[in-house]
């Protein structure tokens, strides 16, 4: 299927992912964000977008940083991080090198059980300067998750699909900045920021979005601002 060296499998995906799978190798870019990387600098990082069949059907693994660190604070996100000199080349197998390693420092799962079947574009984080190539995978063999030091992760959890394309839990999220974003309130928590907006557009751009009311908007509490703000809705460091 797939290992740490950066090999992407297409074939053996269920049915459900193949419009995911198709939409990941056609998205341009600015479809997915007007925030675009500079032609040089900023620091390269990946996420894994990790999809499987859950008791309660096809789904996505999230994680929820510690409340108590210096960056990305409490916030919902997929596991991910900083590239490392061993992950290889940045435009190329490193950064599904380092979605994996990240994935299992953070969450204990297996590399070996996940199936690497895309990337997106990089997208760019201006107030981080993170430059993040998201990691599609499927988890075809899966193992036990969970937290692997609470000082890092606070929770790892699995939202079914169908509560993130559920019109009842959409929103938009306006920032004390003024910015506008998606977001969702799933699992008793609410999932904004970079890794809502991926999300969101992976959704659309895959056809699984179902319509919504585009005008329920939310106001990002301070608290949540500044922690924001630290965090720079990203990977973390």
């Amino acid at each position: 299927m797939t290992d740490v060296t950066g090999e992407v499998e297409r074939d053996g995906l269920p049915d459900w992912l193949e419009p995911v799978r198709a939409a990941a190798e056609s998205v341009r870019p600015e479809q997915l964000s007007r925030f675009l990387p500079p032609a040089e600098g900023g620091r390269r990082s990946a996420v894994l977008m990790l999809f499987g069949d859950g008791p309660s059907g096809p789904d996505l693994l999230l994680i929820e940083r510690a409340r108590s660190l210096r960056s990305h604070a409490g916030q919902p996100s997929f596991p991910g991080g900083a590239l490392d000199p061993e992950d290889g080349d940045p435009d190329g197998a490193g950064p599904v090198a380092a979605a994996l390693r990240e994935a299992e420092e953070e969450t204990g799962l297996d590399p070996s059980g996940v199936q690497v079947f895309a990337t997106l574009p990089a997208l760019y984080i201006p107030v981080s300067g993170f430059v993040v190539t998201p990691v599609l995978g499927w988890w075809h063999r899966e193992t036990p998750v969970g937290p692997v030091d609470l000082a890092e992760t606070g929770a790892v959890f699995r939202v079914p699909i169908d509560e993130l394309t559920d019109p009842a839990n959409r929103v938009r999220l306006r920032h004390p900045s003024g910015h506008l974003g998606p977001a969702f309130q799933v699992a008793g928590r609410l999932v904004w920021g970079f890794t809502a907006g991926v999300i969101d557009r992976v959704l659309h751009y895959s056809g699984l979005e179902r319509p919504w009311d585009t005008t329920r908007t939310l106001t990002l509490s301070d608290e949540a601002a500044g922690l924001a703000l630290r965090s720079a809705a990203g990977p973390r460091s």
